[in-house]
This record gives structure tokens, C-alpha cells and sequence, in this order.
């Protein structure tokens, strides 16, 4: 896992098909002082990111335009890239690989956002 100073914000990835979401995302992320490293909406894009992409962690849409974001987290935990799955499914739906993981369910609260992230960046 990375291990951040606490003063510096965080760099987050935003993997979510729903533009409008993304972009709820994007201003909460922005309001809470972190900065979105990237954003992509097809699982494609998000792979190519999560390779390469100098994020902090990421937060994961489950399913992008019908597609499961699995291949995404697989390559994010690869790099040891902490991320977090928004869903409006229970988490015990996850493939067994990603049960530990922690699960927002929509709708997504800033407050809630901002303790999952110090989770996941070790603060």
C-alpha cells in the first residue's frame, strides 16, 4: 500500500460509466481538497489507466456500460494501487477476490467518501 503525507492530497482514479456520477465524483473529490488523477467510463480506457496512471487509489463503478470492472481492480491491486467499488449492489456480490474491499453504495456521501479514502491511503 502507499503511504502518503498527510498534508498532500490525494491523486484518485475515477472509473465510472455514468457521466453524471463522474462528474459528482469528480466535484465531491474536489471539494474534500484531492485532485482526479484520471477518469475513464469503458473498461478498455480504465485498464490503460490503471497500468499506468500515477494515482493514489482509485474508486471503481462495478459494472462500466454493462462490462465488470474486475480486470480493473486485478491490474490496480497488481501495481498495489488501494481502491474502493461503487456499487448499488451488496457487497457480498463481489467475486470472491474482492470481498475484502471496501464498497460504497450509492448514493455516495462526501463525508462517508473522505473516510474510505484515509482508509485506503493509510491516514
Amino acid at each position: 500500500m502507499h503511504s502518503l503525507a498527510a498534508s498532500r492530497p490525494l491523486r484518485v482514479l475515477v472509473i465510472e460509466d455514468e457521466i453524471l456520477i463522474r462528474m459528482l465524483f469528480e466535484e465531491m473529490l474536489a471539494d474534500l481538497g484531492h485532485a482526479v488523477e484520471g477518469a475513464a467510463g469503458h473498461v478498455e480506457e480504465a485498464l490503460d489507466l490503471a497500468r499506468t496512471s500515477e494515482c493514489d487509489v482509485a474508486i471503481l463503478d462495478v459494472h462500466l456500460n454493462g462490462v465488470e470492472v474486475y480486470p480493473v481492480a486485478a491490474a490496480l491491486a497488481d501495481r498495489g494501487i488501494p481502491f474502493l467499488f461503487a456499487t448499488g449492489m451488496a457487497g457480498k456480490e463481489l467475486p470472491e477476490a474482492f470481498r475484502d474491499r471496501p464498497t460504497m453504495q450509492k448514493p455516495f456521501q462526501a463525508g462517508r467518501l473522505q473516510e474510505i479514502l484515509m482508509q485506503l491511503a493509510g491516514k
